[in-house]
Order: structure tokens, then C-alpha cells, then sequence
């Protein structure tokens, strides 16, 4: 008899409103950066996979394939990108052994009180549209993860806990602060023994499942929106248009900002270059660090107001174009 430990590897949707935490989570259980996180709801376009080695209790290590999914919010039927990424979102649950539902608590608990802000209210109405759309899920074990517990008493969690255990929906609910890694452990533990027995999909040393090109793209929409939040809409992209290697290992990076408006140019740009050369900075040192070696960023700004409906835009990122 084979005394090889038995190992388990599989697919868990990491699933929710706008906003709830779930790249925070998914980073936090692979154990480094693979999905960016910024303030702006709806960052996360498309699904980006990470693969966490999550430790069983028999010695080996199961394979969790995380499928950090766009925020799911009513989206508006002219908008074809919204539209895309809610499709993206439900797919990933469809395509899991297992999920985990991100919910907001804090947010949560403003609302129920008549406290919330705006955002509050779109963040309670758009987890109660996941939660009709879990009840009608294909298949995977489902979980509720209340996140942000550090930003208020545990104790204003008993009702919380009690409504959401109500629905039926969830095997089991997690009080978590994916920020602070607070109940993670507890919830990665569940998900690794959540997976089926068989042998890993990718190499143990991959910590995701994304292309190089986007993922850099990724990174500087990160910064951008870090920076920028304030004062630039929703609506616009990084494109890495070149990636060469050269003769001594540094890589070469060459991308471009689509913005939709001339007058949005110059707010990437800020007095003199400042504002995008702050980018740039900060997107490097996080490519080199990820790449571990250096690398040349060099970041152009063009306009292009309909980048919405290029189809070739949604094909790169794996979105379905006609939703």
C-alpha cells in the first residue's frame, strides 16, 4: 500500500458585491499579490486565478485554484463591460467545487441601523442579488465569509450571523478580516479539505494563472486608480502593448492608458509629467518584485472613447464580448 499522501485540488469562486474584500481574500490565501485591490468598486474585470497550496491534516497540501471574480452588480443593459463581468463572476461559480461568498459587514450593519452612505445601500442590495443567484447555483459547496470584522464589535456580528445562517444557502459562515488575516486560516483549512482527492493542476511553485502582459496591464490599473480615484471616471484601461527581454535579463515594458475623454489626459499626466510618473514608479517596483528582476516601464496616454466595445479588448482578458 502506497504511503504517498493523498492530495486534493480544485476550483473555489471567491464571489460578491463590489467592494466586499474578495481580491483582499484571495491574496491573502495564496500568500501574495495576484489580484489587484484599490477603493473603486468594481476593480476586478475579468477572472483572475490563483492557486493557494492550503495544508490538509494528513501532511499534504491541497491545490485551492481561486477564482477571484468581478464584483456581481445590477448592471445596466447598455453596459456591455458591466454586463460581461457579472457573466464572468457567475461562470467562475458555476465552474467551482466550492464558494465563498465575501459579504461587506460593516457596510451590512450601517445599512440594517440607518447609517449607510450610498455605497451602502448599492453594497446591501447588490449581496442580496448574489444571494438569489446562489440559491440557484449548478453546483460547489457554498460559504459566507462577513469581512472587515476589525472595523467593528464582534458582538454586532450575532444578527448578521443569524440572518445570513437563515437563508439556507451557506454550509458554513466565517467571521474574517481578510485585511488583517483574522479567521483565514479557519476558512483556507475548510476550503482545502472542500477539494476533491486527485492530483494538482499546476505546478506547486505557480501562484497564478494569468497572463504576464495582463497582469502587468493589471498592475498600473491598480495604480492608476490608487492615485487617481478622485478624479478619474470608472472607464479606462491599460493596454501592454510591448514586452521584451533584453540581453541582460531586464525586461522592457511598453503600455498604454486609454482614457474616453481629451480632458482626461492631462489628469493622468498631472503638471509637468508628476502624476504619471508616480504611476510608472509604483507600477515598476511592483513588476520587479513580482518578476524578481528589473524592469523598464515606459507608459503612454491615448484616448479612445469607445474601448468599451472592442471586442478584441474582452477576447484578451477572457470575457465573453456578446453577453
Amino acid at each position: 500500500m502506497s504511503t504517498t499522501p493523498q492530495t486534493r485540488a480544485g476550483f473555489a469562486a471567491i464571489i460578491g458585491a463590489p467592494n466586499a474584500g474578495k481580491s483582499t481574500l484571495t491574496n491573502a490565501l495564496v500568500g501574495e499579490k495576484v489580484s489587484i485591490v484599490t477603493h473603486k468598486v468594481q476593480t476586478t474585470r475579468f477572472q483572475v486565478r490563483g492557486i493557494a497550496m492550503l495544508p490538509l491534516e494528513n501532511g499534504a497540501e491541497a491545490q485551492v485554484v481561486l477564482v477571484d471574480t468581478p464584483g456581481i452588480f445590477t448592471a445596466k443593459d447598455t453596459d456591455r463591460l458591466a454586463k460581461s463581468m457579472v457573466h464572468a463572476a457567475w461562470t467562475g461559480v458555476n465552474d467551482s467545487e466550492a464558494i465563498v461568498h465575501v459579504v461587506d459587514a460593516p457596510a451590512h450593519h450601517r445599512h440594517a441601523h440607518g447609517e449607510g452612505t450610498s455605497q451602502d445601500r448599492l453594497s446591501v442590495a447588490d449581496t442580496k442579488s448574489v444571494c438569489a443567484g446562489l440559491k440557484k447555483r449548478e453546483r460547489g459547496k457554498v460559504f459566507l465569509a462577513l469581512n472587515k470584522i476589525d472595523e467593528m464589535p464582534h458582538d454586532l456580528l450575532l444578527a448578521q450571523i443569524a440572518e445570513f445562517n437563515a437563508l439556507g444557502i451557506y454550509e458554513e459562515i466565517f467571521i474574517i478580516s481578510a485585511l488583517n488575516m483574522d479567521g483565514v486560516d479557519r476558512l483556507a483549512s475548510t476550503l482545502a479539505n472542500s477539494m476533491p482527492l486527485g492530483p494538482y493542476l499546476y505546478p506547486e511553485d505557480q501562484a497564478a494563472d494569468i497572463p504576464s502582459r495582463l497582469m502587468a496591464a493589471e498592475i498600473t490599473r491598480e495604480k492608476i486608480f490608487l492615485r487617481l480615484h478622485d478624479e478619474l471616471p470608472y472607464a479606462s484601461t491599460v493596454e501592454t502593448e510591448k514586452w521584451k527581454q533584453q540581453k541582460n535579463g531586464d525586461i522592457r515594458i511598453d503600455q498604454v492608458i486609454y482614457v474616453r475623454r481629451d480632458s482626461q489626459k492631462p489628469i493622468v499626466l498631472g503638471k509637468g509629467g508628476k502624476t504619471i510618473k508616480d504611476i510608472g514608479a509604483a507600477a515598476r517596483r511592483d513588476m520587479q518584485d513580482w518578476l524578481g528582476r528589473k524592469v523598464h516601464l515606459f507608459l503612454f496616454v491615448k484616448v479612445r472613447d469607445n474601448w468599451q466595445n472592442d471586442k478584441a479588448r474582452y477576447t484578451e482578458s477572457g470575457l465573453e464580448f456578446d453577453v
